[in-house]
């Protein structure tokens, strides 16, 4: 019996001190007040970019947490601005954040800016040319998680792209010599590049002042190409897309509507006249890298 006592001795005093080792290997999400900190985890639109499929290690995201009460403004928030960076593995701010007690609305916005002048009408504007880091740039991402109680749980944010992708597939036509060279060159005309965004709503509107410019298109694969675009309607018919392959403009005028979060697909066909280049509407896709 008293070995029994013994035993069960050892295996009480054993697991106890497995406890406190634990819990002295947990991460404290606490500091010297009892404040708990702040934690989030991200996700991509599509969650597989800043590569165009996912996040990267270095990337930084602008955050604000405000009162649930109270509404969003520049500053006097309980998190004003606050960049939050990717490892590679997960995000953490410059700073340690903590809660105190309440509700509160959080958003978060990519890429961060350094300097916001307005969380209603933050003015941006998209790159002309995309054709390399330009369009990373210009694909601007949103989330906002409202009404979340101060927890040592993180706050899980799904971003979702406000503006809008224009795809352009090149096709051969029946009477186009030769194959579509790997280095033509899209353009999109006549779109406006300037807009300001609503970090409360996620809501990107074009600015009814901006000047319409061309942009260059981005490189996907042979023949395929795309562009991020302000949110916008083209209500007459007007130069929208060219191409140029071999020293030859291939010029197709038209309507358009891009719609915010949309991807739009359009294929070119390119015949041996310049003048009889044909488009074909292809799908509108809301999940896209």
């Amino acid at each position: 019996m008293h070995n029994i006592k013994s035993l069960a001795s050892v295996l009480f005093l054993s697991a106890v001190l497995a406890s406190c080792t634990d819990r002295q290997n947990e991460p404290a999400y606490t500091d010297s007040d009892g404040k708990t900190e702040m934690r989030f985890t991200l996700s991509h639109p599509s969650q597989t970019r800043a590569t165009d499929t996912a996040f990267e290690q270095g990337d930084a995201v602008g955050l604000y947490v405000a009162e649930a009460s109270a509404p969003l403004e520049i500053a006097g928030n309980a998190v004003n601005n606050e960049r939050l960076v990717f490892s590679g593995s997960d995000w953490a701010p410059d700073r340690k954040l903590f809660w105190d007690n309440g509700t509160y609305n959080v958003f978060a916005y990519y890429p961060r800016m350094a300097q916001v002048t307005s969380v209603t009408d933050l003015p941006v504007r998209i790159n002309d040319d995309q054709t390399a880091g330009g369009y990373e740039a210009s694909d601007i991402l949103y989330a906002s998680a409202l009404g979340v109680a101060a927890s040592a749980d993180p706050v899980s944010l799904t971003f979702r792209h406000i503006m809008s992708k224009l795809t352009v597939r090149l096709i051969k036509g029946e009477d186009y010599e030769g194959d579509i060279p790997a280095d033509a060159t899209v353009y999109v005309h006549n779109t406006v590049t300037d807009a300001t965004v609503d970090l409360y709503a996620g809501v990107a509107t074009r600015d009814p002042k901006g000047s319409r410019r061309t942009l260059t298109a981005r490189r996907n694969a042979q023949a395929n190409y795309s562009a991020i675009i302000v949110p916008q309607r083209l209500d007459n018919r007007v130069p929208l897309i060219e191409v140029v392959a071999n020293g030859v403009s291939f010029l197709y005028e038209s309507k358009f509507q891009f719609k915010p979060g949309m991807h739009h697909i359009v294929s070119l066909v390119m015949d041996k006249n310049p003048e009889q280049i044909k488009i074909e509407i292809g799908g509108e896709l809301t999940d896209w890298n």
